[in-house]
């Protein structure tokens, strides 16, 4: 690290709040908006005009989108193009894109079955297929809510998702792109990289209670079976995905997009509402994976948390992801825990999912995390989940509409005010149609959210994800007011302190652009 600290940086980490671990708590409306930054001047004059707050808070820089799912965060109209290019139908009763089979080609646009080219060109139906393909204009009808209008909408573009050998990096490239315009430092998307063949090993094992009793030893019959060589395709399928987004943005080149300049990392999904063997299978090679794979920083388990065999299998997952950290104890993990709500299940099923996410899978970022005033001694657990630096990772905009719960009824405020680290994410861009950027301006005019809040929330995000190394705030004298050659050596040792060093430097920038005309 080279670069100096300048007079600038220095003044905008004294302005924008503490830089430390518990980045992302305390309660909102922070002092330093008063005055001295000319960034936060600027939004303290923007902050009641919903127009020029987008326009600014677009600007601002901002750390990492911690919880997006890649095949959610694609929107409805890329997928249709996609579909049209790879010859796809589109399924009208279904609402589904599907690949065309010599039993049931596709159509005409008059047809049950028209082909994706000729949605797009039909001003009726291509509305259609964009809200069946997103949440766009849905609304929650009897016996069909906005919960399974969100959860459905992965299974209808999946064919559009993998239709190529390109896609995925394709897939990438929207994403990583749009984060890196609306000035983000890092994501970690949630993939499933070689998790088919892994769930088809679990498949093969007839699962007993037996099994269940004896995890360490049907992981050990797991891994015999062959999933330690389904790492090295993996990873290939990586390099694959990797190199098309690349050239997508051209990164290297003259013409490199904005997102050449995001940091990428990945977290392997386990699909929780498949049966046990294929679920532990998942389970162990991710981690696997993660060990060998420096791209691959963790696992999470996805899909409705209050499927019935989610539900009942809630206890037995917990267990299989505490086995995994056990053999391989450099697994990070970050769980869907809490995406619940009183109505959504019986109250019963909300009195523990996040504690045991916390304590028995040992989880270092909870998603979600919306029931946690349902569950058994919440202050002991928000005491835990603070004493732990356990962070929650927030998306307003999907919790209101999987589960209606938004403004005073969310618990933000009291995460922040028990001191649980905070981050704010998308859960998903592309379903959800919404930025990053649109999360910050829900916080802002939701919960009164200042710009030294929007700081820390953004510092939060780097320091609680799972990029290798030591924080940036970890040396001795690298906090504000910072001495340079404190920050200069961990920097230089660490990936992390870096991509945080970027985001110091970026919000230095922007501090003095707002100091002039815009």
């Amino acid at each position: 690290m080279t670069r100096r600290v300048t007079g600038a940086l220095a003044a905008t980490l004294l302005l924008a709040g503490c830089a430390t671990a518990e980045m992302g708590g305390g309660s909102p409306g922070g002092g330093a908006d008063a005055g001295g930054s000319a960034a936060a001047r600027r939004f303290q004059a923007v902050r009641t005009s919903p127009p020029e707050l987008r326009a600014f808070l677009y600007r601002m820089p901002k750390g990492a989108d911690l919880h997006s799912h890649l095949t959610g965060a694609v929107y409805a109209e890329t997928y249709m193009r996609m579909a049209a290019d790879a010859g796809l139908c589109f399924d009208v009763k279904a609402k589904t894109l599907v690949a065309p089979t010599a039993q049931a080609p596709c159509g005409d646009a008059r047809s049950a079955r028209p082909g994706a080219t000729a949605v797009i060109a039909d001003s009726v139906l291509y509305p259609v297929a964009l809200d069946a393909l997103s949440t766009r204009d849905a609304l929650p009808v009897s016996g069909y809510s906005l919960h399974d209008q969100f959860f459905a909408t992965f299974g209808r573009f999946r064919a559009a998702a993998g239709a190529t050998s390109t896609s995925t990096g394709d897939l990438l490239a929207e994403v990583v792109d749009r984060a890196g315009r609306q000035g983000e430092r890092h994501v970690e998307l949630m993939v499933s990289f070689g998790t088919g063949p892994a769930a088809a090993i679990g498949k093969s094992f007839p699962w007993t209670p037996q099994a269940a009793a004896d995890l360490p030893g049907t992981a050990d019959r797991l891994i015999a079976a062959g999933l330690p060589a389904l790492v090295a395709p993996a990873r290939q399928e990586i390099d694959a995905a990797e190199a098309r987004m690349r050239s997508v943005l051209g990164c290297g080149t003259p013409a490199a997009r904005p997102g050449c300049a995001v940091s990428v990392r990945y977290l392997q999904q386990v699909s929780r509402t498949q049966s046990p063997g294929p679920v532990y299978a998942t389970t162990l090679f991710n981690a696997l994976l993660e060990a060998q794979e420096p791209r691959v920083v963790g696992l999470n388990f996805v899909a409705p948390e209050d499927n019935p065999v989610a539900l009942d299998d809630y206890d037995l997952h917990m267990r299989m992801v505490a086995e995994a950290k056990q053999r391989q104890p450099g697994t990070n993990v970050a769980l869907h825990a809490g995406e619940l709500t009183l109505g959504l299940v019986p109250p019963e099923r909300l009195r523990d999912h996040i504690r045991k996410a916390v304590e028995i899978a040992g989880a270092k970022r909870i998603g979600h995390g919306v029931d946690v005033m349902y569950e058994e001694d919440p202050r002991g657990l928000l005491r835990t989940m603070a004493g732990r630096k356990v962070a929650v990772e927030i998306n307003l905009t999907s919790n209101d509409k999987i589960l209606g719960v938004s403004g005073k009824a969310h618990p933000l405020p009291v995460y922040r005010a028990a001191g649980v680290p905070v981050v704010l994410s998308t859960d998903d861009e592309g379903v959800s149609r919404i930025d990053l950027t649109n999360e910050l301006q829900r916080a802002v005019e939701e919960f009164g959210f200042g710009y030294a809040d929007l700081v820390g929330l953004a510092r939060a995000s780097l320091e609680h994800s799972f990029l290798p190394g030591d924080s940036l705030w970890s040396a001795p004298g690298c906090t504000p007011p910072v001495r340079e050659d404190a920050c200069r050596a961990v920097t230089a040792r660490s990936e992390k302190a870096r991509v945080q060093w970027g985001l110091e430097e970026a919000l230095a920038r922007f501090d003095r652009e707002m100091a002039g005309v815009w």
